[in-house]
């Protein structure tokens, strides 16, 4: 075997001929986006998205700049400084794997607070982007609104010339603008959340808010935070992935990053500073992002909400292989195109039926690699943004919620902590404890799992969501999930 090439900017000329190399030096660039959260997600989006307009020699002047707040950014730093902040994005095509060495970040500030803030201060940067995890923007779970009794929040409103959240930095750093006469930065989230530049806003405001320096109104009055729809499949990385850049490329890369061939990138174009001509590459940009995030989020997001239980329950491990299964894709496409599909508005140009199958094709695809105990994660987080609202969109229309109670139920008796053959199952939850008390609870007793307001609100009163999910859940229990499947889907 070819030994590999460790990745360097000085190691290019020597990598393999099957790896596309920048055709642009580091010194063709300059920086004007520091991004926070250089994770797996986002280099595999937005830094692949810069590194092809900086191929086509235009803006770049519109380099990255890593930050980070957490001790794994301060991890992730250290492995991609080792390799002059390069990153090998491999897209898993059935078709033929392929393999770019991405050369759009040129920088990552030192896992400091000072250290961020100052990057941030400086004039050439003229949007801040963000993917802190969409648990990140500490939004309340009863409300919706800004968590302003999170512990970490109130350190920050205690003590804000030493701020240790994300939200706290930003504020820091657009105040020192402020002082110099500098134009505020655009903070722009690329976060999977729904209206995430409206949630962004909202954890910058609700932390300045009662701050005597003004910087409520005067952030409120100049700075931007546009709306973005992302979409990109990014497991992580592990042995597997590394062994992949190794073998098939040859090049030992610290950090790769492996992903679908498929990128989506809707943005709201609110952007005063100035922002790169993304469009040239893909990028869509549009007066009003929501109607492509509620596409998203219920028939992608929702999607994976609806395999995801039913094959962790089923002893399934990978999604191409609960795709496979004719009870779990039959599930989806019954369901998606009886209750989901039909509360997604129209979008010109858009084929709802072509964006399903689209995400059909990319659930199916097994270079991917992608497990369903990643797509089970965080679910008391995700089913308020995912499924949630669309049962409420049917209730409020009096229309049959059958399908995604039985979604529901599904998420519930997962949460018991034993698939059908009495495996144990790791619930991967911040609320994982009660939520397992809960699910065990509700099978005497279904009002139990329906009970936890801060997830359902008002809608586990619903009498025909409950009785819907009752009859679910207790199918599940006694006849199991492939029968329950079967007789869902007729």
């Amino acid at each position: 075997m070819t030994m590999a090439t460790k990745l360097s900017l000085a190691a290019l000329p020597a990598l393999p001929e099957n790896v596309a190399k920048p055709s642009y030096g580091r010194e063709d660039l300059s920086p004007g986006i520091v991004h926070i959260g250089v994770g797996n997600f986002h280099r595999a989006h937005q830094a692949i998205y810069l590194h092809r307009l900086f191929e086509t020699g235009e803006d770049r002047d519109w380099a990255i700049v890593g930050g980070g707040v957490k001790p794994y950014d301060a991890a992730m730093r250290a492995k991609l400084e080792g390799q002059d902040w390069l990153t090998t994005v491999v897209e898993l095509d059935p078709n033929g794997f392929s393999a770019t060495v991405s050369g759009s970040m040129i920088g990552f500030a030192d896992v400091d607070p000072d250290a961020l803030i100052e990057t941030m201060t400086r004039p050439e940067i003229r949007i801040v982007s963000l993917t802190v995890t969409e648990g990140g923007y500490f939004v309340d779970a009863k409300t919706g609104g800004f968590d302003a009794s999170h512990p970490d929040i109130v350190a920050d409103q205690a003590d804000p010339d030493h701020p240790k959240t994300v939200f706290g930095l930003l504020i820091a750093a657009l105040m020192r603008r402020r002082e110099a006469g500098t134009p505020p930065f655009t903070v722009m989230s690329c976060d999977n959340l729904p209206e995430n530049g409206h949630v962004a806003r909202n954890a910058v405001l609700g932390l300045a808010a009662g701050r005597a320096d003004g910087s409520h109104d005067w952030i409120a009055e100049n700075v931007a935070f546009p709306c973005g729809m992302v979409d990109c499949i990014t497991p992580a990385t592990g042995p597997r992935e590394i062994a992949i850049v190794r073998d098939q490329f040859g090049v030992e890369d610290a950090a790769p990053v492996i992903c679908e061939p498929f990128r989506q990138w809707v943005l709201e174009d609110n952007f005063p500073q100035g922002r790169p001509a993304l469009e040239t590459v893909g990028v869509e940009f549009v007066e009003d992002v929501a109607p492509y995030e509620l596409m998203k989020l219920r028939i992608l997001n929702g999607g994976h909400a609806t395999i995801a239980y039913p094959a962790g329950l089923m002893g399934i491990h990978y999604v191409h292989e609960a795709m496979a299964d004719p009870l779990v894709s039959g599930f989806l496409a019954k369901l998606e195109f009886s209750e989901i599909i039909p509360t997604v508005p129209e979008i010109a140009g858009v084929s709802l039926t072509g964006y399903y199958e689209k995400i059909v094709e990319r659930f199916s695809n097994a270079a991917v690699g992608d497990t369903i105990p990643r797509l089970c994660l965080d679910g008391s987080n995700r089913q308020p943004k995912f499924i949630l609202p669309t049962v409420a969109a049917r209730l409020a229309a009096g229309q049959t919620v059958d399908g995604l109670a039985l979604e529901v139920a599904l998420w519930c008796r997962y949460c018991a902590g034993t698939d059908d053959k009495g495996n144990a199952i790791t619930i991967e939850d911040i609320a994982a404890e009660r939520l397992t008390r809960q699910a065990l609870a509700a099978r005497e007793d279904p009002s139990a799992w329906l009970s936890m307001h801060d997830i359902f609100g008002d809608l586990g009163q619903d009498p025909a969501f409950a009785d819907a999910f009752a009859a679910a859940l207790n199918s599940l229990w006694t006849k199991g999930t492939a029968a329950t499947l079967q007789d869902y889907i007729g």
